[in-house]
């Protein structure tokens, strides 16, 4: 049985905002991602997503409850959480091999003890021609895929990604997530996901949580029940797909229609 890896009990939290005011982002927020599972955040813009991925990862701490790993609070950043962000981050002026070996390089790592792994992961995901290139060489998808290659190196427990695949078109976007669930399904990596696209998903996730206008809470938790490994045009034409599909659409378009201040429809 796997245990819980992520646990949020009870958090709020709140951001200065302009003048002497503070904003609330999160309200007794609780959550608990399970060992080797993934799951998706899907809520409406400003709800506090990224504000749960920064208190997870250790940039942030919560100004009421807890946030654990392993039980263990959390009170700053450390290598068994690796995060991707929208925006690779990767260094220009480094090759590719160099981005993706820089965290243990940095750490003074023995080289030996990390080539082999560098090597397969750049395998993984398609750039193992491209390990002397520069970034600015590459196309967007294969910075973020180099990313990737990065973020798996140190063999995170858990890895946080914030809309890791929001700045790319939609073919490339579709061929990332697919790389993605299977180097997961390799590794099982917890994975705590952020994404505005239903699609996305219920393409990735074994539960999606669905989070309410700011201040966030947890709205729904739901199991998506599709076996693995999943198609795409096949999900598309399972019933059960779309009913859960306009179930998740529904909470969000009302949630979001909260955030601006409407009447949902």
């Amino acid at each position: 049985m796997s245990h819980p890896r992520i646990t949020l009990e009870h958090v709020s939290k709140q951001f200065a905002a302009p003048g002497a005011g503070r904003t609330a982002v999160l309200d007794n927020v609780s959550l608990t991602v399970n060992e080797g599972e993934f799951v998706c955040l899907l809520g409406p813009s400003g709800c506090g997503k990224s504000t749960i991925l920064n208190l997870v990862a250790g940039f942030e701490q919560p100004d009421h409850g807890r946030v654990l790993l392993d039980h263990r609070p959390i009170s700053e950043p450390g290598p068994e959480r690796g995060m991707v962000f929208q925006q690779p981050m990767l260094f220009p002026w480094l090759t590719v091999r160099d981005n993706v070996t820089f965290g243990p390089r940095m750490t003074g790592a023995d080289k030996a003890s990390y080539q082999a792994d560098a090597e397969r992961y750049l395998q993984l995901v398609g750039l193992q021609d491209f390990a002397e290139h520069y970034p600015w060489q590459l196309s967007g998808g294969m910075r973020q895929r180099a990313a990737l290659a990065r973020a798996w190196l140190p063999k995170p427990q858990t890895l946080l990604m914030d809309e890791p695949f929001g700045a790319l078109d939609a073919q490339t976007r579709l061929a990332m997530q697919e790389l993605l669930t299977d180097i997961w399904q390799r590794t099982r990596t917890t994975i705590l996901f952020v994404t505005h696209d239903v699609d996305e998903a219920l393409f990735l996730a074994d539960r999606v949580l669905v989070m309410s206008a700011r201040p966030g809470q947890i709205r729904e938790s739901l199991t998506v029940p599709f076996a693995r490994p999943r198609n795409p045009e096949e999900l598309l034409t399972d019933s059960a797909y779309g009913q859960l599909k306009r179930d998740i659409l529904h909470a969000v378009r009302e949630e979001a229609a909260k955030s601006l201040g409407l009447q949902p429809a």
